[in-house]
């Protein structure tokens, strides 16, 4: 291969486990890969945080895992294993002030329930930032870990899940059997 040829494969690798922030590239060293009930769930992280998580079922790159990947893993599996409901994770919550501020509240909401936009809306004391709550919970990047499934439209319908319907319903159905609690939402 040619340099120009090397340079462009490390260039294609570097974009595809980067990020671009306020201008500035961040490169994932550490990535680990946990097979769940829904499928692979990718995690990417720096030394010291937790910057991506997120399902990807086609993900074919190598792992090169940490201890902070593994714990993560490891609270993932627990998770769906019915042993943990809350994380403790170092999150790169990287985002507005008002995203940080949604994601944070969506961290309040109980395991096992559900509470709709315009609920998390009133949490700022404002109905009509519902579009800004959702478009916020939409760029959540922390599948599972800061639980955007619990938000749902006010008539109970599921709307919006970056990952699909088909797992927001299950991790819905699944919290509330673990909690014990019945939703009556669809």
């Amino acid at each position: 291969q040619s340099p120009l040829n090397r340079l462009l494969i490390v260039m294609k690798f570097i974009i595809k486990h980067s990020y671009f922030c306020a201008m500035k590239i961040v490169a994932f060293p550490f990535i680990n890969v946990v097979q769940t009930p829904l499928g692979k769930l990718v995690i990417k992280a720096t030394q010291t945080h937790i910057h991506q998580v997120y399902f990807d079922d086609d993900y074919t790159t190598p792992i090169n895992s940490s201890p902070l990947t593994q714990l993560c893993s490891q609270q993932i599996t627990e998770y769906f294993t019915g042993t943990r409901q809350l994380f403790d994770l170092p999150l790169s919550l990287d985002g507005t002030v008002f995203q940080q501020q949604v994601w944070n509240e969506l961290l309040h909401i109980t395991y096992g329930t559900c509470i709709s936009y315009t609920a998390l809306a009133q949490k700022f004391n404002d109905e009509n930032l519902v579009r800004a709550v959702a478009n916020a919970n939409a760029k959540n990047k922390f599948a599972i870990i800061i639980p955007c499934h619990r938000i749902i439209a006010t008539d109970g319908k599921l709307t919006g899940y970056a990952w699909g319907l088909k797992r927001k319903r299950w991790l819905i159905d699944f919290e509330a059997k673990q909690a014990g609690t019945k939703l009556s939402l669809f």
